[in-house]
């Protein structure tokens, strides 16, 4: 798959897009089984809600070979080394599933992170995020700012010990503050971002969104697989290599053929 140059312009212009039916029904299905084992682990790469129940699962690619291959899907990798210009490394893969009255994650930058406690120096990445159930209005979808790529790192932002998932989600995520979200939603506005299942996002690193919770009984489940180019490395390691890559090699893509062989 290729992006096409108004889908390239829709994601320098606005900070994502969204190419639909990237993936069928049957190979939804594989990587929603294969998602689903991973939230079963109970190691510490699973983040879970007050009951018990997995939210998060991070590095999924080091743990399932379905994701493995996900993580080097040419429609995946050859569209975010279009979009940045460069050969591409996973700095971070993982899966996120909203169930009914699940957490609410916080407005925030995913490179907030990558740059103050990973170390990756400058704001060029992608968050690819693969919609593995309909995400509508109705089921928590993500909320973005379009726009706010524009202003890079976002530096009134801060970590929130009061969390009730600071321990097991939010110790390493700085949130924008209220002051500065009233700002970028004033100037920018604030957006669903929806799809069918099987759809493909791909979104610049450094967009401010979050979601809120799930009230509905519509499962929504998204795996992400964020690449930086190989000349934007983390530098520092304090955090498990689950959560930031310690492999900066490029990658190389492979096939729908190899996909459906891993499955």
């Amino acid at each position: 798959m290729d992006l096409t140059e108004n889908q390239c312009q829709e994601f320098r212009d606005r900070g994502w897009t969204v190419a639909p039916s990237v993936f069928n029904s049957d190979e939804v299905q594989l990587l929603s089984d294969a998602a689903l084992q991973v939230l079963e682990r109970p190691g510490p790469e699973v983040g879970r809600e007050a009951d018990g129940s997995p939210h998060v699962s991070w590095g999924m690619h080091l743990f399932d070979e379905q994701l493995a291959v996900l993580c080097r899907h040419e429609d995946l990798i050859n569209p975010s080394k279009t979009l940045l210009g460069n050969d591409v490394y996973v700095h971070q893969s993982r899966i996120n599933i909203k169930q009914t009255n699940g957490s609410v994650v916080a407005w925030h930058q995913d490179f907030g992170t990558y740059h103050r406690v990973d170390g990756v120096p400058e704001p060029r990445g992608v968050m690819i995020g693969v919609f593995l159930d309909d995400v509508t209005e109705v089921n928590a979808p993500l909320l973005g700012v379009p726009g706010s790529h524009k202003e890079g790192l976002v530096s009134t932002a801060s970590l929130d010990p009061t969390s009730p998932d600071f321990e097991e989600v939010s110790k390493y995520r700085y949130d924008i503050t209220e002051q500065t979200m009233a700002r970028l939603v004033n100037e920018y506005g604030l957006e669903t971002i929806t799809g069918p299942a099987g759809s493909v996002l791909f979104m610049d690193m450094t967009v401010v969104h979050g979601s809120t919770v799930n009230i509905s009984p519509l499962r929504r489940l998204l795996l992400f697989v964020n690449v930086c180019p190989v000349d934007n490395r983390g530098e520092t390691y304090e955090r498990a290599e689950y959560y930031a890559a310690r492999d900066f090699s490029a990658i190389v893509p492979v096939g729908s053929e190899e996909f459906q062989i891993a499955g």
